[in-house]
């Protein structure tokens, strides 16, 4: 795929800085085992309907691997967000040792 911003986790500052937004679209049962604290969480499949609620200015786009906030992205970028797709997703997030945070009462994990 063409065209998309993309970003490894070794582009990605630690902590984000101030206005960068994430949004995450990955499935509500992965949010709930971990996520990044303060993401916008939108499923891929509901963003059409949700565009009204992805923040404005730069957002990091992210899912489990990176495909489908790929998708994401494309569709974004078309209506005219700025956005970054992490390529390797959560789970590179999750080996580079950043924080996550979950809705399950268990240690936040990428599942």
């Amino acid at each position: 795929m063409t065209g998309i911003p993309t970003v490894a986790i070794g582009g990605v500052p630690d902590p984000l800085p101030e206005g960068l937004h994430v949004l995450d679209v990955r499935e509500p049962e992965e949010w709930r085992h971990g996520h990044i604290e303060g993401a916008t969480h939108i499923p891929l499949r509901d963003l059409p309907a949700r565009l009204s609620d992805v923040p404005d200015g730069q957002t990091l786009v992210v899912c489990k691997v990176g495909a489908r906030s790929a998708q994401a992205s494309m569709y974004l970028l078309k209506q005219g967000h700025d956005v970054v797709n992490l390529d390797g997703g959560m789970l590179d997030w999750e080996g580079a040792g950043r924080p996550m945070v979950s809705e399950s009462g268990a240690p936040a994990q990428v599942v």
